[in-house]
């Protein structure tokens, strides 16, 4: 049997997470975190892949204590802390509707809160294989130019939130919906920065109170 400590450190569980974030590592592995320890003939990693073929036909989430212990290396204590983590996962995203970014309009409407500022907002959308928001991010306040936006900015968050593509979008606060010399150049600058990094910026939306404008055509 191969034990954890066996592993190459860069491949255990918990210094994976640390290094690359919770996306970069399987159900098995994260499952592992929580169980910590496996058992004397099967290594955390193991243990965990076998808890997931076990249920792998019913709804994890919802599976009981008395369930989980049916499964050898698995006690009372280890049960409870994976329906606790489960409980608490469903609590917190009770209720919650999953944003899925697909056109100028459902940008605008999540700029509502930019779209009328006096200061110029760039903000940034990281977004899942699905168009699924993983998070928003404003990158700089102020006239847009090029000491402002940068692309180091704009794909750092890219990367740590393990985005497939991104959506850019400023706000202007004169009300011309027009993009400038400048929003054109950033737009390209990202667009050709987005390519050797493999992220699609999936379009630039100007936003004002009351109108959208997409910018085109400027790859």
């Amino acid at each position: 049997m191969v034990k954890i400590k066996d592993i190459p450190k860069l491949d255990r569980p918990r210094e994976k997470l640390e290094k690359y974030g919770p996306g970069k590592l399987s159900d098995a592995e994260l499952l592992a975190i929580l169980l910590r320890t496996g058992t004397k003939d099967l290594n955390v990693i193991k243990l965990s892949q076998k808890i997931l073929q076990k249920f792998e036909n019913q709804k994890i989430t919802d599976i009981t204590i008395d369930e989980l212990k049916t499964v050898h290396g698995l006690g009372t204590a280890k049960a409870c802390e994976i329906i606790a983590c489960f409980e608490l996962g469903k609590r917190m995203l009770k209720g919650k509707k999953t944003s899925i970014l697909l056109s100028p309009k459902d940008v605008w409407e999540r700029m509502d809160d930019i779209r009328n500022s006096k200061k110029e907002h760039f903000v940034v959308f990281y977004l899942d294989s699905r168009n699924q928001e993983i998070q928003r991010e404003i990158i700089s306040v102020g006239t847009l130019n090029e000491s402002l936006v940068h692309p180091r900015e704009v794909f750092e968050g890219a990367i740590k939130n393990n985005a497939a593509s991104i959506i850019i979008a400023h706000n202007h606060p004169s009300g011309d919906i027009q993009p400038s010399q400048a929003d054109i150049e950033i737009t390209k600058k990202l667009i050709h920065a987005g390519k050797i990094l493999n992220i699609m910026i999936i379009s630039h939306v100007i936003v004002t109170k009351d109108k959208w404008e997409e910018l085109k055509n400027y790859d």
